[in-house]
């Protein structure tokens, strides 16, 4: 006779503890969106203080249409950082879909869905080739994007030859967009905000935007565990690219005037937001929500200081300021919770 015993297996147990470990990581990171946060509504509430036309009307609104595009971008980017990759080549993009987007509806009626259209291929396919080099050709994403960059922007600059896109010369319904609003609220920052919405619940409702943080949290594990690696790395510089050229289109539709060196130095400007919004650097943690906060405080640091009558210098000093705490932090944050879940492990180990 056999007798069957309730026993808890050592699979239940290793799920339980891979749970609980998920649960520390995301509550850590949950906490440093709340930081960011806080500090954001610290800036603004003393900035008003010292200036309360800060938030009149035309200062909100300017504040969330200077934010828009770098929180779009931002997005995009941390699909990429997730991964253990970065994309250095964004900037250039959107300067190169801004001009392209100009040059194509310059004294024409094309509609606003053709300009997006554009934008957004011209970023694909600058993603694929970057994505391709990376996946395929296995060659470092710093030096992949950091080469795209350059290539871009002398490609940009050669089809420029120093002429600009004037704002007279774009059709009205683009430039609608960029200055148009709903109930008040700006068009472009409801946009960021759609995009942003539907990025962060395709990364936690969908098992190939799981994958991608199982890429960057261990890659050799998420190989034998089936994940396409290479296709995900594709596809996340293809979203990265496909969203600069989105930006690079609205930013036509912002701005009317483009010339061929817009949103020239970008790039670490975006990668300060996506880090300092609590996407680590290494890849495997953080949230495109805290990104976009990411971008939100850069964006309204640089706004205050302007309101403030502060030198522009300090902007900058400011960024690598918090761009340097947020990796220190990171790193901290890394190594505490990598000492505190060998503990556990070790505690189940040794009741198992």
């Amino acid at each position: 006779m056999t007798i069957l015993t309730d026993r808890p297996s050592k699979d239940t147990g290793d799920t339980r503890d891979a749970a609980s470990a998920r649960s520390l990581v995301d509550t850590v990171f949950r906490a440093r969106e709340i930081s960011i946060a806080g500090a954001l509504v610290l800036l603004i509430l003393g900035t008003w203080i010292s200036n309360p036309r800060f938030l009149d009307d035309q200062g909100v609104k300017d504040l969330l249409l200077n934010a828009s595009i770098l929180v779009l971008l931002a997005v995009g980017q941390s699909v990429v950082v997730v991964t253990r990759n970065i994309d250095l080549s964004v900037g250039s993009v959107v300067g190169l879909s801004a001009f392209a987007c100009g040059k194509f509806v310059a004294g024409t009626d094309h509609g606003v869905l053709t300009v997006l259209l554009l934008g957004i291929a011209l970023g694909v396919a600058c993603g694929l080739v970057s994505g391709a080099l990376v996946s395929f050709g296995r060659v470092p994403a710093l030096v992949v994007t950091l080469g795209m960059l350059y290539i871009i922007q002398g490609l940009d600059y050669w089809w420029a030859q120093g002429d600009q896109i004037s704002a007279n010369d774009v059709p009205d319904p683009v430039l609608g967009l960029g200055s148009g609003s709903v109930l008040g609220i700006p068009y472009l920052p409801l946009i960021a905000v759609a995009v942003l919405a539907a990025t962060a619940y395709y990364l936690r409702g969908y098992r190939s935007g799981r994958e991608l943080y199982a890429i960057g949290s261990n890659p050799e594990a998420a190989r034998l565990a089936g994940v396409p690696i290479r296709r995900r790395i594709l596809g996340a510089y293809a979203f990265s690219g496909a969203v600069a050229g989105f930006a690079g289109a609205l930013w036509l539709a912002r701005f009317g005037t483009v010339v061929a060196d817009n949103a020239h130095g970008w790039e670490l400007t975006v990668v300060s937001a996506v880090v300092v919004g609590g996407v680590a650097i290494t890849g495997g943690t953080g949230t495109v929500w805290g990104a976009a906060l990411g971008a939100l405080l850069l964006t309204t640091i640089g706004s205050a200081l302007i309101v403030l009558k502060v030198d522009a210098f300090w902007q900058g000093a400011i960024t690598g300021a918090l761009l340097l705490a947020a990796i220190s932090v990171d790193r901290i944050v890394s190594l505490r919770m990598t000492a505190a879940l060998r503990k556990r492990s070790a505690r189940h180990g040794n009741g198992a």
